[in-house]
């Protein structure tokens, strides 16, 4: 279930990401369009974190339990 929450939640700050993006494109250049466009860019990065942060977390319990199986054999 874990991980159902979280392709939900980085689907989300993508889709956040990328409707951003889409309504900065349509403002004129200028501060409001940068900080649009860097808002979009740390919710994409965020997404990606999270990403690489859950295979990491799903990761090492995994190699914990073949490290000891593995001595116990």
């Amino acid at each position: 279930m874990g991980k159902v929450v979280f392709l939900y939640r980085s689907l989300a700050y993508r889709n956040a990401a990328a409707d951003i993006l889409r309504k900065a494109r349509q403002l004129p250049r200028g501060a409001e369009r940068s900080a649009a466009r860097r808002y979009a860019k740390a919710l994409r990065d965020l997404a990606r974190t999270e990403a690489w942060l859950e295979g990491r977390i799903a990761r090492e319990p995994q190699t914990a339990q073949r490290r000891t199986s593995a001595a116990s054999g």
